[in-house]
């Protein structure tokens, strides 16, 4: 048996004692995460600086560095969520769908843990305490496979959590990681289908087709955002800029960022030039389709490439397309969204209606910014990933997400005529 085997037999068997594990208990070990986590932040920002100093040598982009840089700010937010995440309402052995059957039969679903989640993910050591956190609070135990790039980082945060965990007089097993750069080692991860009940990447496309074509395991894909916000002509365009600049410029490296601009014609001309104005002063630079191209003169601003409307940009950069009506702008999403995140600034409820009821992503947004598509931002606490497919979840996989349940049925010695 190799030891990625031997891994996942250990992390399986202890999910079938860990998940009758009380809710009390799996409180406690959340927030003994945040507290270890709290007086060793010295130690996980000094690993995390040989992670970067490691990715700036090898000449990885900007983009990529700040996803994988953990702030102070970044670092005080995860105390926080994962502290909020333990207070949250414990979904296991919640009943819902109940009813009592005409041959008297008392019927109920009841959520019980996932089982054993593969989390695949780069770039982001932060989703090493998420993940965790998570996992612990419904249940569940986890095998975590975080990337080359921040293995001093991961290494330091599992620590942390399994410290937590002997804390908790949990077995460590809950948590378990792949503590090697090997790729080989994903492969083989896809297909431990005897231990392993779920993969969730967190990463690039090419890492989500890779699991998809290889799994032998049911693969939850996401995270990959090329996110619209549609400007129709009753928007109040002032509101309008300070929004999409938060869009666009608050976190240009992440998912849910902003990628295009869809302007309606009946104001294109008036507001494009603002926008470009107004973006271009915090480093943005755009890539305009002619009609738009047509209406803003800036060095910030070229033409659009064929294939940039098909970009998570995942930097300061932004698509420009004018468009001729709700329908144009709803046919653009359909030909190039990932369905992540897509949104429209209106002031009209009868567009606003239509739009949600056209645009069929996992986050639907109206008069709001797409950096709200986060769990944490949703009163979910912390969340695995965002799901962009139909099955099992869509959005941010928070608690209930990280669930499944079970028939419960009670007779009275009843038997089936």
């Amino acid at each position: 048996m190799t030891a990625l085997n031997e891994l996942g037999k250990r992390v399986k068997n202890t999910f079938k004692t860990f998940s009758k594990t009380d809710s009390e208990t799996r409180r406690n070990a959340v927030l003994a995460i945040a507290a270890t986590l709290e007086t060793q932040l010295d130690d996980v920002r000094a690993a995390n600086k040989i992670d970067i100093a490691a990715a700036r040598e090898q000449g990885y982009p900007e983009a990529f560095i700040d996803r994988l840089t953990l702030t102070d700010k970044r670092l005080e937010g995860l105390l926080a969520d994962v502290r909020a995440l333990a207070d949250m309402p414990d979904p296991i052995g919640q009943v819902f769908d109940e009813r009592t059957l005409p041959n008297g039969l008392k019927i109920h679903r009841q959520r019980v843990p996932l089982g054993v989640m593969g989390v695949i993910y780069e770039s982001r050591p932060n989703v090493t305490v998420d993940v965790a956190a998570l996992a612990i609070k419904t249940g569940n135990t986890t095998i975590l496979r975080g990337g080359k790039e921040t293995i001093h980082s991961n290494r330091a945060l599992v620590g942390i959590v399994k410290q937590a965990l002997r804390k908790s007089e949990l077995p460590e097993d809950i948590i378990g990681f792949i503590d090697s750069p090997d790729r080989a080692l994903v492969g083989e991860m896809l297909r431990l289908n005897d231990y392993i009940d779920v993969i969730v990447p967190r990463g690039g496309n090419s890492l989500h087709e890779f699991c998809r074509k290889n799994a032998t395991i049911p693969v939850i894909t996401g995270g990959i955002g090329i996110c619209h916000i549609f400007v129709d002509e009753f928007a109040n365009l002032d509101a309008a800029l300070p929004l999409i600049h938060n869009a666009k410029t608050q976190r240009p490296s992440v998912c849910n960022s902003l990628d295009t601009l869809l302007v309606h014609e009946g104001v294109a001309a008036t507001f494009l030039p603002k926008v470009v104005a107004h973006l271009a002063a915090s480093g943005v630079s755009f890539r305009a389709e002619p009609r738009a191209h047509s209406l803003v003169s800036d060095d910030s601003v070229h033409p659009a490439e064929s294939d940039d409307f098909d970009q998570e940009w995942l930097s300061l950069v932004l698509g420009l397309k004018v468009v001729d009506s709700l329908g144009d702008a709803v046919a653009h999403i359909d030909a190039h969204s990932t369905f992540h995140s897509d949104g429209i600034l209106t002031e009209n409820a009868e567009n606003a209606a239509q739009f949600v009821h056209a645009v069929d992503s996992a986050g639907v947004f109206v008069n709001a910014s797409t950096r709200f598509n986060d769990g944490g931002q949703l009163g979910l606490g912390a969340e695995v990933a965002v799901s962009t497919q139909r099955l099992h979840a869509r959005g941010p996989m928070g608690l209930p997400e990280l669930t499944t349940y079970k028939w419960v049925i009670q007779g009275d010695y009843t038997s089936r005529v």
